[in-house]
Formats: structure tokens, sequence, C-alpha cells
């Protein structure tokens, strides 16, 4: 990578501990479905083979200059999300499901019931997931999972060491969906939006349950990772969805409670956050300083946000995907300039796409948005 007194990974931790480093950090969520579109090949090609999916992530890296962390990779396959429950919905695949270079499809349909609530409580989340609920959505059989567990543990090795061989270490290892979220894609969000009013109580056990073998599993896989950044994912609980009496009841606390166990090990919770924040981002203020990175997606204002965090925790965002998708690279080198300005003036910030780098974004657009957050700021000593 060019320019820069500090090594990626300084420059990102630097930003993290709310520091202004020697330049404003770029760290794009470059997805397998992101790196199909910028290496030019099908969705339907990653989806059938994760060499594919590494390969193309590596061609755009190298073509670009490269970035400041890996965030993102290369599971790509519905089988694969499924096996560690990091989508626990029935898909579609590209090439077999729906056409070859369709990005992947979630199905929303009610698959949790409401016994299954106490189900989660009695047998443990994890437990429950694997031996009950999996095989309700799988597109594997129970005799094929070990083989595809296996392929995404041979690909996530893969990845680390060919970015390791290029100086540049992972943002995160680990990442689990808020309880919240995870529960509303298993039952529905109608029918999940349905329990939480009228039937609140078994909900409240799901979540208390979810939340505490959660921070047991994932505090271990983080400390022996030796990375002290984790991903909380979720997508449903702003006051996009919710006034926040819900919010307030059955999303924070459990939230305050994650933070605080990974903090009290050094650990930093990054929050993928997709959707409208505004009314939400207030709350994050309460969090330890520097305890928490606030990934925003373009849909929440992060310039309100920054007004309101600053100083508190780091801030990760924001090209809109349209910007990417449908604009021009001066129109990308202006707003990241905006952002690094704005956002990320007095340090406490990392530059990057709001959510995922879209599949059908331009290559022009990706490298400018890249290439500014390298050159705009040592440009102007």
């Amino acid at each position: 990578m060019t320019g820069g007194s500090l090594t990626p990974d300084e420059r990102v931790s630097a930003a993290v501990r709310l520091e202004k480093p020697d330049r404003v950090p770029v760290v794009p969520l470059v997805t397998a479905e992101s790196a199909a579109g910028l290496a030019g090949i099908t969705q339907a090609q990653i989806n059938s083979d994760t060499n594919a999916a590494l390969a193309a992530t590596l061609k755009v890296f190298d073509e670009v200059g490269g970035w400041d962390s890996l965030f993102g990779g290369g599971v790509s396959t519905v089988a694969q999300r499924q096996a560690i429950n990091m989508y626990p919905m029935k898909g579609l695949t590209p090439g077999k499901d729906i056409a070859d270079n369709d990005v992947f499809q979630l199905v929303e349909e009610e698959v949790l019931l409401p016994e299954d609530y106490d189900k989660i409580c009695e047998m443990g989340a994890d437990r429950f997931y694997h031996e009950d609920y999996l095989w309700r959505i799988a597109t594997f059989t129970p005799q094929e999972q070990p083989k595809v567990k296996e392929e995404l543990k041979a690909v996530s090795r893969r990845y680390r060491t060919e970015f390791e061989k290029r100086g540049i270490g992972p943002f995160h290892v680990t990442a689990e969906m808020h309880p919240f979220f995870r529960l509303s894609l298993m039952r529905s969000m109608v029918r999940f939006t349905e329990d939480l009013y009228f039937n609140p109580e078994p909900v409240e056990r799901a979540l208390k349950a979810i939340t505490e073998e959660l921070i047991s599993k994932q505090v271990h896989i983080a400390k022996k990772s030796g990375v002290a950044r984790w991903m909380f994912v979720e997508e449903r609980a702003s006051a996009f969805f919710y006034p926040l009496s819900v919010f307030e009841r059955f999303w924070w606390p459990y939230t305050e409670e994650v933070v605080d166990a990974f903090w009290a090990e050094g650990i930093v919770t990054i929050f993928h956050l997709d959707s409208c924040w505004d009314k939400n981002i207030s709350y994050f203020r309460r969090l330890p300083k520097g305890s928490a990175i606030i990934e925003l997606d373009s849909t929440t204002d992060i310039f309100r946000a920054k007004e309101s965090l600053s100083g508190h925790l780091c801030i990760l965002g924001d090209v809109p995907a349209t910007l990417l998708s449908l604009g021009k690279p001066e129109e990308v080198e202006d707003y990241c300039k905006k952002l690094i300005d704005e956002v990320g003036g007095n340090g406490g910030f990392i530059l990057s796409s709001g959510c995922a780098v879209p599949p059908d974004c331009k290559p022009e657009n990706f490298r400018a948005m890249i290439e500014t957050a390298r050159n705009y700021e040592s440009s102007r000593r």
C-alpha cells in the first residue's frame, strides 16, 4: 500500500481508539458477491466454487492497490451460511434456483414456531439450531454437513493466509447476529412483531438464553483468535421499524450486557447497523468509551451520528450503494472527502462502504473510494 507512516493494522487500531492516524483508514465491506461483480464473474460461479470467490477478491485487492483490513470474505453459498447459523432462513442459490447473475435470495417465512422459544431455553440456542431448526431450512443433508463446514473453514483459512501475505489482517474473526435479529429472521418479521406485543414473555426468555450463550461462546472465540474486535449484526431493531419502547425493552438491555462482557476482556464490538438509526444513536453514548464501532449503511445520518458520538465511539461508513453503483468517480471522491473532513476530522473514523459494496458497483467508483482515502489527506500537507 502507498503512503502513510503506520501499518494498515496500526492505522485501523488508532481510529478504533478514537485517535487521528496518519490518514483515515479505508475498510470496505467486500463480500463474495461484491468481489464477483467487481471482478466480472457471475454470482453462480462464486456460489459453486469457493476458490472463485477467493480469486475474485484477491484480484480486486491487487488491482486497486489494497485497503487497510480484511472485512467480508468468501462465504457465498446459502448452504455454508446456514451451516454456521449466519442466515437462519431458507434461500435461493444463483445458477440453481435463480438466474446465474442474481444475488442469493433469502426467503422470509415463518419457520420458528411459538413453542420453539421455550425449546431454545431448554436445549440451548446452538443445540436447538443444529439439532432441530437447521433441518427445517437446510439445503444439504445431515450426512453432508461435515463437508460443508470443512469447506467453510478451509476457505476462511485461505483468505486469512493470502491477505496476511499482503500485510493485511482481519477486521474481525467472529460475528453473530443480535438475538433480537436472529429470532426475527427465524420467526418472520410479522409473526415476531405479533409476539413482541401479544406474547412477550417467551420472547424475553429466549432473548436472555441466547444472549448468555452468545457471550460465553463468542468471547472465547474472539480471545483465541487474537483479534480484539468482533461483529454484532442488527438490521431490524431501529426506530425505522419499532417504537423506542420496543427497542428499550427487547434490544437495548441485551446489547449493553453483550458489549460490557466483551469490553471487560478488551474486545471491541463492531455494530453492523442497517436501516435508519437516527432516533436510536444517542443510546450508544451510554456504552463505555471506545468499546464499540458503529457501522452505518447510509440510511442513518452519519453526520448527525458523529455529532452525537464524537470522542466516544468510532464510526465506520458510509459511501452509499446507490452512489457506488450509479454515480461517477468524481461524485464518489467528493463524498469521501466530505466524510473524511466532517466525520473523520478529529479522528475516530474509518471510511467504508454503506453496508457491503454492491455487486453492481462500478469498478472505477470502488477505485475512487480507495484512492481518495489513501491520497486525500496527504495531498493537503
